[in-house]
């Protein structure tokens, strides 16, 4: 099936998600279009915050014209639509048309893991479309696991740090004392 017919059926897939209960997530991987419930805790969001807000005030420094959001983002190439928690963008590709970012405009794309999902898999799409630095905060276990330097659809560095460290991210650096670990489901 062609990129354009798949992201036509995960349009159709969004536009029926948006009459749905819960926080729904359309992405296109290795099989075509998928729609899956998003479980995330407060301290999920806590924890976005606090990454957005660490790297949008370092950005003014590193990517001026950058900011972190949270798009979807594609490479129709590789038949892939994505949809981390946050990305490293240029802020003006938020006023374009079109559903997503490319990918070749991203330098960085984070994801906290959630009860319900790991994030094994998620490495290796990052890094098939060209996303230089990726991390992946683990609230379940209080880790952190820094990728870089993708190649052949890998990455060919992995660092892994603990909640209280600072993370070495890119170009810049995550403060990781104030974030907390998922407590017992319904908590």
């Amino acid at each position: 099936m062609d990129y354009a017919r798949m992201r036509a059926l995960a349009d159709e897939l969004g536009a029926f998600a948006e009459g749905l209960e819960g926080a729904w997530r359309v992405e296109i991987g290795p099989e075509g279009p998928l729609l899956a419930l998003r479980s995330r805790p407060k301290r999920h969001a806590g924890i976005v915050r606090r990454l957005r807000e660490q790297v949008d005030r370092q950005l003014r420094t590193t990517h001026p014209d950058h900011i972190c959001a949270s798009p979807h983002i594609e490479h129709p190439a590789l038949g892939r639509m994505l949809h981390p928690d946050l990305a490293v963008v240029p802020e003006a590709t938020l006023d374009e048309d079109g559903p997503a970012v490319d990918a070749s405009r991203v330098p960085a794309s984070i994801e906290i893991a959630t009860l319900a999902e790991g994030s094994a898999a998620r490495p290796t799409a990052f890094a098939a479309m060209g996303i230089a630095h990726y991390l992946i905060v683990d609230p379940r276990t209080g880790t952190i696991e820094v990728h870089s330097d993708p190649c052949k659809g890998r990455y060919a560095r992995k660092d892994a740090y603990i909640f209280g460290d600072t993370v070495p991210f890119g170009p810049w650096l995550i403060d990781t004392a104030d974030f907390r670990r998922y407590g017992k489901v319904g908590s």
